[in-house]
């Protein structure tokens, strides 16, 4: 099993988890007239495809060792199992909550509200569960963070100024941000204690649930849209070869990136919650997308750019003071 030795590669396979969580969705884009409730079955199998493709190969270095992927699987307790069967299940329903509250009320929404809260809850949660780093620096980085995210949201809404919110979509980003932020502290819980699950392991456990959970959660959906007209199987596979070639790949940019988390948080020398909390830094990735290549700030006001200046500038200064928090003490 592949496991990083030296602070700095940890710290790069965090920032490389970062970059994949804020990333994924913009393949999405290149999928013109696919919805989105279609395009994540294609986005789910991608996760678990992945999720066998690095266990076979980063998690076998050694296929002799304990910590190998299928010896690993083979010696993980039920409990382990279970609690990491429920995180992909947690977070595929949290997941599709945010994304959902998105089409609703817009990134203005689900950002602050959403992201918001996940980075809050999951950051403490996983500190109690394993505390390591300067609780100063790591704290007062993740309010940095967290405050970046709310700049960013501000800075959408300037986008359309005047815009009544929807309620519908503030609850959606609630509950959204509520289970985002609960789902990584069963996989710290899985990966801890007798019968422990690795982090290939748990990573794959974690896409078994999330497929498992994607029946019912995401049929339902299609069934119920938040937006548009209720959808079928049959439109699924009316999808070009195209459209569920991309949902394939985006699955595996985002699984790639959550198992760097994983591997990254279990070396114990950056602790959960500064994994998780600069993991969930990707809204910011993703709005650089929307910034810098999408363009969608161009025709924005003086006081919108602003605003993203100054979300840059904290968020800097935050992931500087996380990725500071396990070496510095005082």
């Amino acid at each position: 099993m592949y496991a990083p030795e030296i602070y700095t590669t940890t710290l790069a396979l965090i920032i490389y988890s970062m970059l994949c969580w804020g990333s994924w969705v913009n393949v999405h884009r290149l999928c013109k007239n696919w919805r989105f409730e279609l395009f994540y079955w294609d986005y789910i199998c991608g996760i678990l495809l992945c999720s066998l493709l690095v266990g076979v190969t980063l998690g076998r270095t050694d296929p002799a060792s304990a910590d190998s992927f299928f010896q690993n699987l083979g010696s993980a307790s039920g409990r382990a199992i279970l609690f990491a069967l429920a995180s992909g299940a947690i977070w595929n329903l949290a997941n599709l909550l945010i994304f959902a509250a998105m089409y609703v009320a817009g990134l203005a929404v689900a950002f602050p509200v959403g992201i918001g809260l996940a980075i809050v809850i999951g950051s403490v949660l996983n500190y109690i569960l394993r505390p390591v780093g300067n609780p100063w620096m790591l704290f007062g980085g993740i309010a940095m963070v967290c405050v970046a995210v709310v700049l960013d949201g501000v800075a959408y809404g300037k986008r359309s100024p005047g815009t009544k919110v929807p309620l519908k979509g503030v609850m959606l980003a609630g509950v959204g941000g509520v289970l985002m932020g609960l789902f990584y502290p069963l996989i710290v819980k899985a990966t801890a204690g007798a019968g422990h699950l690795g982090p290939y392991s748990v990573g794959f456990v974690f896409a078994v649930g999330a497929v498992v959970s994607n029946f019912p959660i995401n049929y339902a959906f299609m069934r119920r849209p938040v937006l548009g007209e209720p959808l079928t199987m049959k439109d699924y596979f009316a999808g070009s070869a195209r459209a569920h070639f991309w949902g394939l790949v985006a699955g595996l940019v985002f699984q790639s990136g959550t198992i760097a988390n994983y591997v990254a948080s279990y070396a114990k020398m950056v602790g959960p919650a500064a994994s998780y909390a600069i993991g969930q830094g990707s809204s910011i990735v993703g709005t650089s997308w929307g910034v810098f290549v999408w363009k969608e700030f161009k025709s924005a006001s003086p006081l919108a750019i602003r605003l993203l200046v100054l979300m840059f500038v904290f968020f800097i200064v935050g992931l500087v003071s996380i990725a500071l928090a396990p070496v510095v003490h005082w």
